[in-house]
């Protein structure tokens, strides 16, 4: 796929489900009592993955040709051990939240997943799990595959979050679940809260305390959730993608609805605001215990802005595509605190920097901090991205195509799938010059 040069991108669309809240609705309604219905659930590669391993597990799950997911929950407690490995494919939050889940129930499982999957750590997430009384093995002490075995008798404890990871925290309190007792977890960092939103929506026995910067979250075990009818608001991650199109690209002007809006998600359009970017929340309402809204966003001059280190955990996934608006911002944009990115589906870090320096932007790097010098101009274009697998560099790639003299291809588009199907067809419904064919 490749994209070239557009302006004047005009038009709705309609943003598809949010990547996390997906993943976590498909696990709770699967241990849930009764049968929930889930409107609006994003069909892609990675929540798939979920879908199956739950199905593993014992749920009966339902997906219609429409937009609607049916789950009969098996109870808590009630997960059967998997026949087979489960294959998570390139899903790092699937894996690691079962990985939570499954630490607190009598069942071995063994996880697999591709070759980028199977190159990111695992033992960060694994390591705190052993405290309920489970064991695990990976591969180099490492990798996938992996292979957990639950505790029998589960233990509650007290879990210090030491890295602003949600996955790490959301695998501990999903394990809690099925934990005796009173399990708490403090979060210094405000990583995102889906999971403890979701929780309180399903009826879990969950308490928050806030003391200054820390967030205390308590989950007293062995409370049967219930079953829930609910719609699934639209992924602000996703949504950045034609956003940041809309401002960089001249005369545009773009509704996109339907959009999530967290605190502890919604650092990448605090930035974009601050650096000028002309964004309207609109249409407020309530959808999974989530606020929601249609956001207008018209082209802007945007300038350059230090961004500090803790905002970092409320847009970790947001700064490749950042870092395509900042290269059209006048000046320098400073990420710091950004180490975390060299974790994620690929070394996002560096793919940042060569997608960059690649298109003629001057760049600076240290250990976790990229400097990018912007200008109000097209960028040189005719280069090739290796995406590694990476559906955000993909994308973020093909939206610098976009401001670009030459042409920007990717060698891989079908890694947008993961979590954005119809990627494709939504930015040209708006007038991005996209191709599938080179």
């Amino acid at each position: 796929m490749k994209s070239i040069s557009s302006k004047k991108l005009k038009g709705n669309i309609l943003i598809p489900g949010d990547k996390s809240i997906s993943h976590r609705l498909v696990i709770l309604s699967s241990i849930a009592i009764g049968n929930s219905k889930i409107k609006g659930l994003l069909k892609s590669d990675d929540v798939m993955r979920t879908v199956e391993a739950m199905k593993s597990f014992g749920a009966s799950i339902n997906l219609s040709n429409s937009s609607n997911c049916f789950i009969n929950g098996i109870g808590l407690g009630g997960l059967a051990e998997p026949k087979t490995a489960l294959d998570f494919g390139n899903s790092g939050t699937s894996a690691r939240l079962i990985m939570g889940l499954s630490s607190s129930h009598p069942i071995t499982t063994l996880f697999t997943g591709d070759t980028s999957l199977s190159m990111r750590p695992m033992q960060r997430v694994l390591k705190p799990l052993i405290n309920f009384g489970s064991s695990f093995s990976l591969r180099e002490d490492e990798y996938l595959p992996a292979i957990l075995r639950g505790s029998v008798s589960p233990i509650p404890f007290i879990f210090d979050l030491n890295e602003p990871s949600a996955q790490i925290k959301s695998a501990v309190l999903l394990g809690a679940l099925n934990t005796p007792g009173t399990t708490i977890v403090r979060d210094k960092f405000n990583t995102r809260d889906h999971t403890e939103r979701l929780l309180e929506l399903y009826g879990a026995n969950i308490s928050i305390k806030r003391k200054k910067s820390l967030k205390e979250i308590s989950i007293k075990g062995i409370k049967d959730l219930n079953a829930i009818d609910v719609n699934v608001p639209g992924d602000p991650s996703s949504a950045l993608f034609p956003i940041v199109a809309a401002l960089i690209c001249a005369d545009s002007d773009i509704i996109v609805k339907n959009v999530l809006i967290n605190p502890t998600r919604d650092g990448a359009f605090e930035v974009l605001k601050e650096m000028g970017a002309n964004i309207n929340y609109l249409n407020h309402r309530i959808m999974a215990a989530e606020d929601v809204y249609d956001i207008r966003v018209k082209s802007s001059n945007l300038s350059g802005i230090d961004v500090p280190k803790k905002i970092s955990p409320t847009m970790i996934d947001d700064y490749p595509i950042l870092a395509v608006a900042a290269s059209m911002a006048k000046g320098k944009t400073c990420f710091r605190g950004i180490g975390e990115l060299r974790f994620k589906e690929s070394d996002r870090f560096n793919g940042i920097l060569n997608l960059l320096k690649k298109n003629g932007v001057k760049v600076e790097s240290n250990k976790d901090t990229i400097i990018i010098h912007g200008k109000k101009e097209l960028k040189r274009g005719g280069i090739e991205i290796s995406t590694n697998l990476d559906h955000r560099m993909a994308m973020s790639a093909l939206v610098m195509g976009l401001i670009s003299i030459k042409e920007v291809k990717i060698d891989n588009a079908k890694t947008i799938k993961t979590s954005f199907p119809n990627f494709y067809n939504l930015m040209i419904k708006i007038g991005a010059k996209l191709f599938k064919k080179s």
